[in-house]
């Protein structure tokens, strides 16, 4: 893979920077948007939620945001990953390239997205006088396992989406029921220690609980925790290797 990657190297980076471009194409704003856009995002959450859930909660801001921060930067890196066979069938049925590239330039165009938005971050937290310490280098950790879980989601439903065009409806309804799900503006005071195991069972929980952990909590999570999230990651690039691998030779045919 990394030998086709150097081997390609060129038209991947062609490719990233016609998805940057592209998605700000004729804004005044331009890659600004980046920015601004989760910024009132932020906002709009701040305002509803903060009088139900915030009152009694230190640095809730700073929740909210490390919730919303890690669920839009998978929720676009999925959604877009998802339509990257097709939004590039034209390229796809006349050369022969590996067709996970158009994934990957996807990812890495989220990636950029979600870094810009990373620095936003950082300052909100030093408004907050919340403490930077040497634990904030592990962040790494959770954004590369992040990484890898969008790019394997995003190779299984690029896959089905090319046999199925319902999955993109049907994925927006789930992507809906997974946000309540991971707990971005509310916590888990009020439910069991029973309970609060299974939200667990959601990899995008895991990886924002990662988050609040090292900048809320100040300290490291428990190595069973990262065990969890790389699971969760090697779990998902090994689906949609398996699925990019099976259905290969059928995406010609449907797309």
């Amino acid at each position: 893979m990394f030998t086709k990657l150097q081997k390609y190297g060129f038209l991947f980076s062609e490719l990233v920077k016609r998805d940057f471009k592209k998605k700000y194409k004729r804004t005044v704003l331009g890659m600004l948007w980046s920015l601004i856009g989760p910024l009132l995002q932020l906002l709009v959450m701040s305002l509803i939620f903060t009088r139900f859930f915030g009152r009694s909660m230190a640095h809730y801001t700073i929740y909210l945001f490390a919730g919303n921060l890690v669920f839009s930067y998978f929720k676009e890196s999925t959604n877009t990953g998802m339509c990257s066979l097709v939004d590039n069938a034209g390229i796809i049925t006349k050369i022969n390239v590996p067709k996970y590239l158009f994934l990957l330039s996807k990812n890495v165009s989220a990636l950029i997205n979600f870094l810009l938005t990373l620095c936003v971050f950082f300052l909100f937290c030093a408004m907050e006088h919340i403490t930077f310490s040497w634990r904030f280098i592990a962040l790494v950790y959770p954004v590369g396992c992040l990484l890898f879980f969008n790019i394997g989601v995003g190779m299984t439903l690029s896959a089905l989406f090319i046999m199925f065009r319902d999955i993109q409806y049907l994925y927006d309804i789930f992507t809906m029921l997974l946000m309540y799900l991971s707990v971005i503006f509310y916590t888990l005071d009020s439910y069991s220690e029973r309970t609060r195991y299974l939200f667990y069972l959601n990899p995008v929980y895991v990886y924002i609980r990662y988050f609040r952990i090292i900048v809320l909590e100040n300290r490291l999570p428990a190595p069973s925790f990262h065990a969890l999230a790389a699971f969760y990651a090697v779990t998902a690039v090994g689906m949609g290797a398996f699925m990019y691998v099976r259905y290969n030779y059928k995406f010609l045919y449907y797309v």
